[in-house]
């Protein structure tokens, strides 16, 4: 009796895991056609909605996996489920772990030489930005009614000039907040001088004199009103990295519009994809700057604390920024990707 119940309950155990092989083959196959594909490819090769069912399918067949241990006799199922999910498990992480190799390769090498091979596209950035920005310090310091030209709204002067208003101290009284307005502002600024591009570089032309003439034109007001160094003492722990930022997003933005203008002996359209990939690379490193750019002016340019600390700070980091722009991966500047 004992072994008729045995053979029955065996039985059983045989049945449930044919039914259990049945019902799952089908996606172990498509698990095993996938690695396959791996194999001789890479995972960012693979179409998106292949990446999805790969990471949904690994996750169900490890699943499997504990099961089959679980509940079934079969040695060589389990054997053969555990292989595919190592397998899986290893081609999934290791795309990780290049994921992380290539961001590193790009700060390293990349963005810094793609700032290099475009350095002219950034001084000319640069250029309109402080020759509307004189002209906006001149002309205000001279009459300053002449900010209003530039962009200036009477309002202003009225409420925070006239009264010697620091504004600008409203940012310790809640660091964080500050923070997060700023990067904001800081990304739409950023955004804006770049996408302007697309207007044939006319765009970013105009945003960079406009930006130039009315942050010298607010610096003027402060001046002739006697607080000038207060603001300039706020301005520049911060400054060198968020204006480096605005002038590498502005030759970015002309790089786009000097393949519509200028496309030389390529297409627009290869124009296009050839210098757009090196402003997408230049905007990538920008979106970091910017992160590094809005901490300081949050929390250390509002601070108390002695001028000497923030041109000290200025002058760090901006020995620190142009000495990695200029030198990182310069062995290897020749290399083109």
């Amino acid at each position: 009796m004992n072994l008729n119940r045995q053979s029955a309950i065996g039985n059983r155990k045989l049945e449930m895991t044919d039914r259990f092989i049945d019902q799952r083959k089908n996606a172990w196959q498509r698990l095993e056609e996938l690695l396959k594909l791996l194999d001789s490819s890479s995972l960012r090769r693979l179409h998106r909605e292949e990446v999805r069912e790969l990471g949904r399918i690994y996750r169900r067949t490890a699943s499997d996996l504990a099961i089959a241990r679980a509940e079934s006799r079969d040695p060589r199922l389990i054997n053969y489920l555990n292989n595919l999910v190592i397998r899986a498990h290893g081609r999934i992480y290791q795309a990780d772990a290049q994921a992380s190799s290539r961001i590193g390769k790009f700060f390293a090498r990349d963005f810094p030489q793609t700032f290099r091979r475009t350095w002219r596209y950034t001084a000319l950035s640069f250029s309109v930005f402080l020759i509307f920005g004189v002209i906006g310090f001149i002309g205000t310091k001279h009459d300053p009614e002449f900010s209003e030209l530039v962009g200036v709204p009477p309002a202003f002067r009225e409420l925070y000039i006239e009264t010697k208003t620091h504004w600008w101290e409203d940012l310790n009284e809640a660091n964080q907040v500050g923070a997060s307005s700023i990067f904001t502002h800081n990304i739409q600024v950023t955004i804006y001088t770049f996408a302007f591009g697309a207007l044939f570089g006319v765009g970013t032309l105009f945003y960079l004199a406009y930006n130039g003439a009315t942050i010298a034109a607010v610096l003027a007001l402060t001046y002739r009103a006697g607080f000038g160094n207060d603001l300039l003492t706020f301005m520049v722990g911060h400054g060198v990295i968020e204006l480096t930022c605005i002038f590498i997003a502005g030759g970015a933005g002309l790089l786009i519009g000097s393949a519509l203008l200028v496309p030389g002996d390529l297409s627009r359209s290869d124009a296009l994809k050839t210098r757009g990939k090196e402003a997408g690379r230049l905007m990538m490193g920008v979106a970091v700057l910017l992160v590094v750019a809005g901490i300081i002016e949050g929390f250390i340019s509002p601070a108390p604390i002695p001028a000497a600390i923030k041109f000290t700070i200025a002058g760090v980091t901006g020995l620190a920024l142009y000495s990695y722009l200029l030198l990182a991966g310069h062995g290897s500047d020749s290399q083109r990707d």
